[in-house]
Formats: C-alpha cells, structure tokens, sequence
C-alpha cells in the first residue's frame, strides 16, 4: 500500500471518528436545547395567563368571566414545543408551536433517539394576585424534537463530510507530492546495472530524499568501478589462462613429444636387432611401439586442445571448420556435425575471436562427452557487417536437463561464462524438447 493511500485511510478512519462525534455532540446539544426551550416557553405562557385580565375571579369553584383565547398561548409557544394549561375547573386545553418549516426525521433516527415521554416535563405555576390558579406543563414534541436533531445532525454531519472527504483529498494531493522522490529513486535503482551508463538521480527538496539520492549516486559509481575492476581482472585471467595453456603445449611438444619420439625410435632398434630366435623380444618391441602410438594419438589431441589457432591468419570461421572437421575425423561413426556461418567476421576484435572459439570448442566437448546426440548444428551468426554482437549458438537432440546442466558444478560452463564476463557477453541455456540449446553472445564495439 503506498504511502498516500496509507495517511488517506487513516485520516479516513479519523474523519469517521470526528462524524460520530458530531453527530452525538448534535443529539446532546439538540436535545439540551429543547429542554431549555421547553422552560422558556413555560416561563412565558404562566407570565401570560397570569396577566390576563378576567382572571381574577378564577379558580376552582369560579370560572373566570371571559375565557382565554387561544391565539395568545400559540404565538408564546416555541416552535416544537407542547403545553397543557390547568385553570381551575376548566377543561385541559393543549397547544403545540408550529414546526412545519422542519423536515420530518427519518424512522430508524426516531427509533435511535427513543423519544420517549418518561422524560421530566417543565411545570410552571400560574400566580394571580399571590394565588395559584393553575400549571402550565410543557415539553417538546416528539416528531418535532427528532426533526430539529435530525436538522442539527445532517448540518453537522454534511460539514464533517465536507471537511473529511476535503482535508482527505488535500492530504493526498500534498503527501503525494512530497513521495514522488520515492518513486524516481525506486525506478533509478531498478535501472542501477553496472553493465550500462547510469543516470544519476537529481537532488530533491526534501532533505531526506535528497540525501537517499546521494547515497544511490555514490553507491552507482561504486557499482560502475567495481564492474570495470571486475571485467579488467577477468580478461587478464583469461589472458593468464591462455599464456598457461600455450606454455604447456609448447612444454609437451617440445619435450614430451621428443620423449615418444626417441622411445619410438629405441623400440624400433630393438625390433630390428633382435636375433631371429628371439620372436618374443620383437614382440615386446611391437607392443612398445602401439603404447607409444597411442600416447602420440592423446598428445595430439591434448594439443589440439590446448594451442589456440592463429586466428589473425586463418580467421574464426576457418578455425571452427578446422575444429568441426577434427571432431569428425575423431568421431567417424559418430553424431553428425554441421556448421554454418553466417555474416562478415573479418573485423572481429582478436579478444572476441579467441573466447568465441573456446567457447565452441567447450560446447562441443561437452555435448558429445555428456549426451548421446545424433545431430549437433553449430552456427556463428553476425547478422550484418558491422554488427554490435556476435551470436554462437549450439543445438543438440541429445537430451538433457537444462536446470541440472545450468547448476553444475563442472568447470567447463564456469569457464564459459568467465570468458563472456570479461568480454562483457551473456551465456544462455534453453530446453529444446530434445535437447538443449546454447547460446553464447559477444559484443563487438564497446
């Protein structure tokens, strides 16, 4: 929930509890009003009759000479307001004010309120002459009393309302104003990604946000040179790594291919200087000479993986169709290869050229090692000359569980992806129903 909604509904809930309020202060005060208005018009009516002329002679065994009217009793009453006026012996007369300019309240507030008559009415004494003739009672009328309170409760409650819903919106206009920094610094951290120019925040008027953007601005330009150390550490690794391989295969020519060469060499003098009733030292010599062609057949595969083609010379694709037509000649009866190249590659950076290759010759090594394939298709794609990236990308039906082959703890797609890191390159693996499909991209500018 965001953070205008949250102060909207909380001040929601307070306007809520400011309504209740008003509407209980409205009923009190309603109800407070009318019992005052109620003795009011007590006090006025007895102050009335007790002025009445003809009155004098009134009292319970004498009636007086002209009855009051009426008109009078009606005009002194307060609107809503009920008396009865006890004169003597005279008949209860009951007069009520005039509320008809008051809507009438619903039922349910009637029902709510309990208007009910148990309430104390006001009596007051009419005195004539230092004599009680009579009592005025007067109370408020029930349906008039709930449609003044009703009056008094929608007036309160429309401006609770009024004021609820105003401060509610006012509140939320400002308080999202005042957020709005959140959301620009939310979105700049979501597009924080070292591999790409970072956009610094702006400052903000609020301090707090302000400072959290120059948190996130210091904190990008620490994520951009740890990057460029990063990527600069992983392409001398790689360079150190093909130093260390080159060595090698220049070790194992050098000496342990002359090693072979002069054990050869002794096995065949021996063949030939064996005597004739010595079959069994030729022998021995024979076995001797196929131990050694088989090692010779293992060092040159072990350099064939180890030396790096001249790749300023042949190119990349003359390297790969090398690589592929190897693998063949290896594999005879093997799965089918097919390789495709597509696009011009003659510019590729030398750096992009060497990992694209190792990356084939990896890929390759692991498909046929750790499936059973019947086809694998090999394709080098740079869709157009002068083209930002260089696709390489491997399918074969071999089988294959991508989540398992992507978790591995194997060196082979570690290696893979250490190469394309440093070349700033992505490395993905994809389910083909039958296989698995991988595919490596390597920018070429930048």
């Amino acid at each position: 929930m965001s953070l205008p909604t949250h102060l909207g509904l909380r001040l929601f809930a307070v306007a809520l509890l400011c309504l209740a309020g008003a509407v209980v202060w409205s009923i009190w005060e309603a109800r407070i009003g009318l019992g005052h208005e109620a003795a009011t018009s007590a006090d006025r009516l007895s102050a009335q009759l007790a002025r009445q002329p003809g009155l004098g002679s009134a009292g319970p065994t004498s009636m007086p000479a002209a009855a009051p009217q009426s008109a009078p009793a009606i005009l002194t009453l307060l609107p809503g307001i009920c008396a009865d006026i006890h004169l003597g012996a005279e008949m209860l007369r009951r007069f009520c004010g005039d509320w008809d300019g008051l809507a009438a309240a619903p039922v349910w507030l009637r029902t709510a309120l309990a208007w009910d008559a148990e309430a104390a009415p006001t009596i007051r004494a009419i005195v004539y002459r230092g004599r009680t003739i009579g009592s005025v009672t007067a109370w408020p009328d029930p349906m008039a009393g709930a449609a003044r309170i009703w009056h008094r409760v929608r007036f309160a409650g429309g401006l609770a309302v009024g004021l609820a819903v105003a401060t509610a919106l006012l509140n939320w206009f400002a308080v999202a104003r005042l957020v709005a920094p959140a959301g620009r610094i939310v979105q700049g951290l979501d597009d924080l990604d070292a591999a790409h120019a970072h956009i610094p925040l702006p400052r903000f008027a609020a301090a707090e946000f302000d400072r959290i953007a120059i948190a996130c601005n210091g904190l990008a330009d620490r994520l951009v040179r740890a990057e460029a150390e990063r990527a600069d550490l992983m392409q001398r690794l790689v360079t150190v790594q093909e130093e260390e391989r080159q060595a090698i295969a220049r070790d194992l020519h050098d000496a342990f291919g002359q090693c072979l060469a002069a054990a050869g060499a002794r096995a065949a003098a021996i063949e030939l200087a064996a005597p004739p009733d010595r079959d069994d030292l030729r022998e021995d010599a024979r076995g001797i000479e196929a131990v050694l062609a088989t090692m010779r057949e293992s060092l040159r595969g072990a350099l064939a993986r180890l030396e790096l083609p001249d790749l300023a010379e042949v190119g990349l694709a003359s390297a790969l169709r090398g690589l592929v037509a190897d693998w063949r000649a290896q594999l005879r009866a093997g799965p089918a290869l097919h390789l495709d190249v597509t696009g011009d590659l003659t510019d590729l950076p030398t750096d992009a050229s060497a990992s694209l290759y190792r990356v084939a010759q990896e890929l390759l090594t692991n498909a046929l090692r750790h499936g059973r394939p019947s086809r694998i298709f090999l394709r080098l794609d740079r869709a157009e000359a002068g083209a930002r990236a260089v696709t390489l990308t491997l399918d074969d039906d071999g089988g294959g569980d991508v989540a398992r082959t992507a978790a591995a703890a194997g060196r082979g797609l570690v290696g893979i992806r250490a190469r394309l890191a440093a070349l700033g390159g992505s490395l993905s693996l994809t389910g083909t129903g039958g296989g698995i499909r991988a595919r490596a991209t390597v920018p070429t500018a930048g």
